[in-house]
């Protein structure tokens, strides 16, 4: 018997030897049968975990621009675009385009990163600010007056239709208030108007738009408006400076190119309506500009 085992063991490694030498790794029929078995029983597995080439494909998100590491999505632009109704200076019924929304959130981004950078906590706006704004909105918003949105029920509909939640138009008001609220800190303070400037203003272009014959207003009672008036042209100048030097300095890269042309600075939110002097058709009186 172990003659017998011996002769075995030893033909068997002299064919592991030679086929080892051969580079050929033989099966058995027995090993063969038994791994086609396993192959075939294992078929409709792996052909279960194939993609149903029938079902929808999926869409997945993508970066279409990139602000000095901070990146913009696709959907980051869908989302600005449906938020546009929300902006009084948006004409009923026109959509702005994707490179307009490009162009306000790169503006945005470049503002977001300097407020962090200068760790300003003072600019972020209380609830009741945000819900005065709320309110001014669902009041005075001329396409919320016509779906009337300040009874809840017209408010969500008006939500449904153009795909925006409360809570995302509550976020979205508190960043507007608190991009608002940093150029007010950074650029008005320190401005002076002089009274020559708001003389000069009260010559040269307000007594111009009053026909002859019809009482102009003296110069004292619409000083503080023009006073204003002038205060805020300088804050949006020197604000659109400083844009402009963010943009030249930072690295803003676009990288859908159906959205590169002429990227120019564009504000980061809408600017307020500048308070207008008193007029034929409005008093001294009258309520001007807004948050």
């Amino acid at each position: 018997m172990r003659r017998l085992a011996s002769i075995r063991i030893g033909f068997v490694r002299e064919m592991v030897i030679d086929r080892a030498h051969d580079s050929v790794v033989v099966l058995s029929a027995a090993a063969k049968f038994l791994v086609l078995a396993l192959l075939l029983s294992a078929m409709p597995i792996f052909a279960s975990q194939q993609p149903d080439s029938s079902a929808s494909p999926l869409v997945l998100d993508r970066a279409v621009a990139v602000v000095n590491k901070q990146v913009i999505l696709a959907s980051d632009l869908d989302d600005e675009i449906r938020l546009s109704v929300l902006d009084p200076t948006t004409v009923i019924q026109v959509e702005i385009t994707r490179q307009q929304a490009l162009e306000q959130l790169v503006s945005r981004a470049l503002i977001e990163q300097q407020i962090r950078q200068q760790d300003i906590e003072a600019i972020e706006p209380s609830q009741e600010e945000v819900n005065a704004r709320l309110h001014e909105i669902r009041t005075e918003l001329p396409i919320c007056i016509r779906q009337n949105c300040a009874s809840d029920a017209g408010w969500n509909t008006f939500l449904a239709s153009h795909g925006l939640t409360a809570e995302r138009v509550e976020a979205y008001l508190r960043y507007r208030l608190e991009i608002l609220r940093f150029i007010e800190q950074r650029f008005r303070q320190g401005i002076q108007i002089s009274p020559q400037q708001v003389e000069t203003y009260y010559h040269d272009t307000l007594l111009p738009q009053y026909a002859p014959g019809v009482t102009v207003p003296p110069l004292d009672k619409v000083s503080p408006r023009i006073e204003e008036i002038l205060l805020q042209k300088q804050v949006n100048q020197l604000f659109d400076n400083w844009l402009t030097d963010l943009r030249r300095q930072g690295d803003v890269e676009v990288l859908d190119s159906d959205l590169a042309p002429d990227l120019a600075p564009q504000p980061a939110v809408a600017p307020a309506p500048q308070p207008a002097p008193a007029t034929p058709a409005s008093s001294a009186g009258t309520k001007g500009g807004s948050r």
